[in-house]
């Protein structure tokens, strides 16, 4: 059984969810998301990855000092903090436009130390260094997000280095969501979960299915709701909890999220430069991979 509390590097991913109609940013993306919230679940945590000396980037790094996640690790690059400009519907985020900044980039030696130590690294698509899985995986355990990239050829190159798969799906049903479970446990992933926003959640592992309910809330803005179900999934599987009680706290941490502004709080003023934001698939169509082991950029 994994030591209690468990240790996990969350690496790469970062943003300032920026929403402009009140003029305010709050720290986050997948990655620092889940370091706080797996801090806040009784875990040890750091965060590895990288910001821009600008207000963006002191606002990640003083949010999670005061998380009280280890930011040893969290390097400044000359340019720009990524940045992500959201607007809300109904309580549903909306995604606008985006900047990755200089988030994107590869593990360092020290990074890879922290990671040898760790039970657990988390990381996931927005972190684009999937080449490093294979090296990671031989260092710890790996939990990937895929978010919404359920395509099977993603999952059959990922999955084989998965002690947690994770999936955002919020627009299948119950049997659909259980069969990308299965498509991610085929590949090889250890756990596989799947986020179903207010239609509950359901986590597939080596014996049986276990699912959960959404819980019904009001929400405020349910930025970080997955993340924070995820984080909770992770640190109970590092800690062998049932999966039945495991997956019940998940779903209450994840609604007690949709309860508040931002991912976990600690806004500031919005203070960014918009003028070189893009869409999320020119994003996609456009981001370079950090790159590989052995061809480390110069």
């Amino acid at each position: 059984m994994t030591k209690n509390p468990p240790r996990i590097l969350a690496f790469a991913d970062n943003v300032v969810d920026c929403y402009r109609d009140r003029n305010v940013m709050y720290p986050g993306g997948n990655c620092v998301n889940h370091a706080v919230f797996a801090r806040r679940f009784g875990a040890v945590t750091a965060y590895a990855g990288a910001v821009a000396d600008d207000e963006a980037g002191r606002a990640i790094r003083a949010a999670l000092r005061a998380e009280g996640v280890d930011t040893s690790l969290l390097r400044l690059l000359p340019g720009e903090t990524a940045y992500c400009v959201i607007a809300t519907e109904n309580g549903d985020r909306v995604f606008v436009g985006a900047n990755l900044g200089v988030s994107i980039v590869p593990p360092s030696d020290a990074d890879l130390a922290w990671m040898a130590t760790a039970d657990a690294v988390h990381t996931g698509r927005s972190s684009h260094i999937d080449a490093w899985l294979g090296k990671i995986a031989t260092l710890t355990r790996v939990s990937y997000d895929f978010a919404t990239m359920h395509g099977e050829m993603k999952i059959a190159a990922v999955a084989p280095h998965c002690f947690l798969a994770a999936f955002s799906g919020g627009d299948l049903d119950r049997e659909a969501a259980a069969a990308l479970a299965r498509t991610a446990l085929s590949h090889g992933a250890t756990w596989a979960v799947v986020t179903r926003g207010e239609n509950g959640a359901l986590l597939m592992g080596p014996d049986r299915v276990h699912e959960a309910g959404g819980e019904k809330v009001v929400p405020i803005d349910t930025l970080g709701a997955g993340d924070t179900f995820i984080a909770r999934v992770l640190v109970g599987l590092l800690r062998e909890e049932a999966p039945p009680q495991l997956m019940k706290e998940a779903a209450l941490a994840a609604a007690e999220t949709c309860l508040s502004p931002g991912a976990f709080g600690h806004g500031v003023p919005m203070d960014i430069d918009l003028t070189r934001m893009m869409t999320i698939d020119e994003i996609y169509a456009t981001t370079t991979p950090a790159p590989p082991p052995g061809m480390m950029a110069g």
